[in-house]
C-alpha cells in the first residue's frame, strides 16, 4: 500500500515556475515507477511526465524542454519542476505510483497559470 500526497500547486503568472512534490508513505518507494498526470476541466487525465524505478524519464511533447521530473528515493518523493508555464498548463496535477498490478493515486494539486 502506498499513500501519495501532492503539494506545491498554486497560482502563477505565464512564464513563471512552480515545483510540485509528491511524498509517498507506507511501502518501498524505490520499486515504483512514478508519474505526474494532469486533468483540465472537461478533459481527460493525461500523462505529463514519468520516471521509472531506474531513473529513466519520459515527457509529453507539450512539456518537453519546460518540465523536469526527478525522484529522491531516500525521501520517498518525486518532483515536477515546471518552468515557462503557459495558460494551457492549468489543471489539477496528480501523482501516480505503479508496480506490476499496483496502481496508486494522490488527491491532486491545482495549478493555475493566469495573469
Amino acid at each position: 500500500q502506498v499513500q501519495l500526497v501532492e503539494s506545491g500547486g498554486g497560482l502563477v503568472q505565464p512564464g513563471g515556475s512552480l515545483r510540485l512534490s509528491c511524498s509517498a508513505s507506507g511501502s518501498i518507494f524505490g520499486i515504483y515507477d512514478m508519474g505526474w498526470y494532469r486533468q483540465a476541466p472537461g478533459k481527460q487525465r493525461d500523462l505529463v511526465a514519468s520516471i521509472t524505478s531506474g531513473g529513466s524519464a519520459n515527457y509529453a511533447d507539450s512539456v518537453k524542454g519546460r518540465f523536469t521530473i526527478s525522484r529522491d528515493n531516500a525521501k520517498k518523493t518525486v518532483y515536477l519542476q515546471m518552468n515557462s508555464l503557459k495558460s494551457e498548463d492549468t489543471a489539477v496535477y496528480y501523482c501516480n505510483a505503479k508496480f506490476r498490478t499496483w496502481d496508486y493515486w494522490g488527491q491532486g494539486t491545482q495549478v493555475t497559470v493566469s495573469s
